[in-house]
């Protein structure tokens, strides 16, 4: 399996015109028959488009540069060159699309199905028939076709999710992420467990569905880089609600939590303006006098939860719903 890639340069080449054509008609009894070359074909144009089927970018790894099909050549009896086929790229929804050159952002495709163009094709050269006139009554010249547009375009992928889960390494997020929705994340007993992003789809009995992203832990300094860093933070920015993971066996919890809630601010203050919510994860390690005492600890508002535990998971599942219908009715 190819890695995970969410940030990439690629570069981007609409068609060429194609060139006009110097032709003259040549029929049986006409010795001085006009020009009649045809004008050549336009050149294909570059589209972007979000295809939900692509989940990372690691699919341009293969081939950094990406041409456009060019316009065919006129020819006599004032033929038109065929226009050059447009190429259609696809990446993941949430692919920020940037001029790598200016740093502006070309587009952020976060609808599915949308093309959008990028790089226009060239207009085709003029054949000769085209400078016919009264005055000049046999040009033997025609135009070359205009270059289509060519640029290096940087693909930013922040993930779309409803939920992300937010917490230090080890914290059970990727355990979690595969309890509650239909993802499959690798999980194991190490720091570091999630290298990738993953994301997840909880869905309801009444069929209403949202969409949950485990994304790699956060240590400090994770805003400077330091661990996963930016590969991370980048893709918290797009939910709409987060949930705090927080490992009940860590000896001081709010700091943990003022440590997660630091990193977040540092890097955009305006996450911290989420809905949001405390959950206790793994507490089928510690019992119910000590939980007691975590869940004052953090002023109570809290989820206690364990995969192991069903009826936690669904008490989960309830605050998650309930969550998310107060900021639909907000919005």
């Amino acid at each position: 399996m190819a890695k995970f890639t969410d940030v990439i340069s690629i570069n981007i080449k609409a068609g060429n015109g194609g060139p006009g054509s110097v032709a003259f008609r040549k029929e049986k009894y006409i010795p001085y028959g006009g020009p009649d070359g045809g004008d050549g074909g336009k050149g294909g144009d570059v589209y972007v488009v979000a295809d939900r089927r692509f989940y990372n970018l690691s699919h341009f790894f293969s081939d950094r540069v990406y041409k456009a099909k060019n316009g065919e050549h006129g020819s006599g009896a004032n033929m038109h060159g065929k226009d050059g086929e447009d190429l259609i790229i696809k990446v993941p929804p949430g692919t920020v699309v940037m001029n790598a050159e200016t740093n502006e952002i070309i587009v952020d495709l976060l609808e599915e199905d949308v093309p959008f163009k990028i790089a226009e094709g060239g207009i085709g050269g003029r054949g000769n028939a085209f400078f016919k006139s009264a005055t000049h009554q046999t040009p033997r010249f025609a135009q070359t076709g205009i270059p289509g547009e060519e640029l290096t375009v940087n693909l930013n992928l922040k993930l779309i999710a409803d939920i992300g889960l937010v917490g230090l390494p080890n914290a059970g997020k990727s355990s979690l992420l595969g309890a509650i929705t239909n993802a499959n994340p690798k999980v194991g007993d190490y720091p570091f467990t999630t290298l990738t992003p993953n994301l997840g789809v909880v869905e309801y009995s009444d069929s209403v569905v949202y969409k949950i992203a485990d994304i790699p832990g956060i240590i400090e300094g994770a805003h400077l880089g330091h661990g996963l860093g930016l590969s991370f933070l980048q893709h918290i920015e797009r939910v709409k609600c987060i949930l705090y993971i927080i490992d009940c066996s860590e000896q001081d919890l709010k700091y943990t939590l003022d440590l997660l809630k630091s990193e977040l601010t540092t890097y955009n203050p305006e996450l911290l303006n989420r809905k949001s919510k405390i959950i206790l994860s793994k507490i089928d390690l510690i019992d119910e006098e000590e939980l007691a005492g975590k869940i004052k600890e953090m002023g109570g508002d809290v989820i206690p939860i364990s995969i192991l535990l069903d009826d936690k998971l669904k008490l989960l599942y309830s605050e998650i719903r309930k969550m998310m219908e107060q900021l639909n009715e907000e919005e």
